[in-house]
């Protein structure tokens, strides 16, 4: 209609439901939004306390330290807190390194040894492409995801890290996501996982506590190039701490993804009821009763 305007628009006739329905169907979607913004809120606690963990034995040795002062006061206690069992995981002195001192018997290596590095599965797909291949997939890009396509190229647990363009955060670390069931990812993103005793959470938390800019070129498109990122520093403290690590974070993680998972669910419910419920065409109660039933 090339003559509509905004009087055209005013005179269109349609139904609004009574105020107290308007209220309902607003107590309604309140409620499936105050559940996304917890599970929000707790995924950033659950990963405060990954992060924090991660902090506390891979980067200020707090473990080692408390072994080191029960030693000098030579009486046996526990490591930060730790059970004894977990405590004995850690030595009790630290030795010089090239990147100044570490625990004793912990390995300096590269971060290339302890992960398993998929860019070659990795296809790009143009946007005009992607509009005729729209679906329920994400499609990831350096910092995030950019579309939905009818297929996927990964199906597990992995973590992505920008390889140009998006790649260094404000704080100098690498832009990261970790990501999980069937995705497609394009040639901006390094795909990753990790290998052997070093778990992909590990992995993952590692990116939040190395400095990337080092290891970037480019000035007017960054670049973290794979040979140089598997060249980062990485401070290996053996295979029993590393699993006892994984053991504690990976049911913090499992927790996120249930959560990210329930809230796409349930923003998806949420955007399905509202035209519904509007429209007359779902009865407010039936609403009511099936987020009752459904546990939400």
């Amino acid at each position: 209609m090339p003559n509509l305007n905004e009087g055209i628009i005013r005179s269109f006739p349609f139904q609004i439901p009574p105020l107290p329905e308007q209220r309902a169907i607003a107590h309604i979607l309140g409620t499936l939004d105050d559940k996304i913004e917890l599970n929000r809120r707790m995924n950033e606690t659950l990963e405060a306390m990954a992060r924090a963990l991660f902090k506390s034995w891979f980067v200020d040795f707090l473990p080692v330290r408390a072994n080191m002062e029960a030693r000098n006061r030579k009486a046996r206690t526990q490591a930060g807190g730790l059970p004894k069992p977990l405590a004995d995981l850690f030595p009790d002195s630290f030795e010089d390194s090239e990147l100044g001192e570490i625990p004793k018997g912990w390995r300096i290596s590269s971060v290339g040894d302890h992960m398993v590095n998929f860019d070659s599965k990795r296809v790009p797909v143009s946007g005009g492409e992607r509009a005729k291949r729209q679906g329920q997939y994400p499609y990831h890009g350096a910092a995030g995801v950019m579309d939905h396509v009818e297929d996927y190229l990964f199906d597990g647990i992995y973590i992505l890290v920008g390889e140009d363009g998006s790649v260094v955060q404000s704080n100098g670390m690498a832009v990261t996501q970790y990501v999980w069931g069937k995705l497609w990812v394009n040639n901006h993103a390094h795909v990753l996982q990790g290998k052997s005793a070093v778990s992909t959470e590990q992995l993952y938390l590692y990116f939040h506590f190395e400095s990337v800019v080092p290891y970037v070129t480019g000035a007017v498109q960054p670049k973290l190039s794979q040979g140089r990122m598997n060249t980062m520093p990485f401070v290996f403290a053996g295979t029993g701490v590393c699993l006892a690590f994984a053991k504690m974070v990976q049911p913090l993680f499992a927790k996120l993804r249930a959560n990210a998972d329930m809230n796409t669910t349930l923003a998806a419910l949420r955007d399905a009821l509202l035209p519904k419920l509007i429209s007359g065409e779902l009865r407010i109660d039936a609403a009511e009763r099936f987020i009752k039933e459904s546990t939400i």
